[in-house]
C-alpha cells in the first residue's frame, strides 16, 4: 500500500510554469513506478508522463513532449511534474498514481491514486 499526495497547483498565464510535487508514504516508494495523469471538465482522464523505479526510463503523451519533465527523489519518496511553455489546454486536475511492475500508460494499469490538484492556465 502506498498513498499518494499531490501539491502544487494552481492559477498561471499562459507560457508560465508550474512545479507539482505528488509525496508518498511508506518505505518501499523505490518500488513503484510511478506516473502522472490529468483530467479536464468533461473529458477522460489521461496518461501524462511515467517515470521508472530508478529514473532511468521516463515515457511521456506526444501533448506535452519537450514541455512537461517528469522526475522522482527516492530518499524524499517524493515525484515531480515540471511543467514549462504551459498552454490553455493543459487545464485539468492533475493525479500522481502509482503501481509495481514495468512502467505503463493505461489508467487501469495503476492501482494508487492520489486526490488530484488543480492546474488553471488562462490565456
Amino acid at each position: 500500500q502506498v498513498q499518494l499526495v499531490e501539491s502544487g497547483g494552481g492559477l498561471v498565464q499562459a507560457g508560465g510554469s508550474l512545479r507539482l510535487a505528488c509525496a508518498a508514504s511508506g518505505r518501499t516508494f523505490n518500488n513503484y513506478v510511478m506516473g502522472w495523469f490529468r483530467q479536464a471538465p468533461g473529458k477522460e482522464r489521461e496518461f501524462v508522463a511515467a517515470i521508472s523505479r530508478g529514473g532511468g526510463t521516463t515515457l511521456y503523451a506526444d501533448s506535452v513532449k519537450g514541455r512537461l519533465s517528469i522526475s522522482r527523489d527516492n530518499a524524499k519518496n517524493t515525484v515531480y511534474l515540471q511543467m514549462n511553455s504551459l498552454k490553455p489546454e493543459d487545464t485539468a486536475v492533475y493525479y500522481c498514481a502509482a503501481r509495481l511492475g514495468v512502467v505503463l500508460v493505461r489508467t487501469d494499469d495503476y492501482a494508487y491514486w492520489g486526490q488530484g490538484t488543480q492546474v488553471t492556465v488562462s490565456s
